[in-house]
């Protein structure tokens, strides 16, 4: 599998709802970024679903080199 495309390299400031389940972009090539909207497909990437634990405001990675996907974690700084 190829390295991911970056969608930027800032988070996502999304507004989660507990109890709702997403699907992560992985690839990086979605147009609703950071949410898969099917442009994976042929690439070898999958979307990563995730369901939020609490509502709140999540910081989702747009860099796709995060090593706690789907949360940022700063490494779009060394990019």
């Amino acid at each position: 599998m190829s390295e991911p495309t970056i969608a930027q390299k800032a988070p996502y400031a999304v507004e989660l709802k507990a109890g709702e389940t997403y699907h992560f972009c992985t690839c990086g090539k979605s147009a609703g970024q950071p949410f898969c909207d099917g442009s994976h497909k042929g690439t070898g990437f999958v979307p990563q679903a995730f369901t939020a634990e609490e509502s709140k405001t999540g910081y989702l990675c747009g860099c796709k080199h995060a090593k706690t996907l789907p949360f940022c974690d700063g490494t779009h700084k060394n990019l």
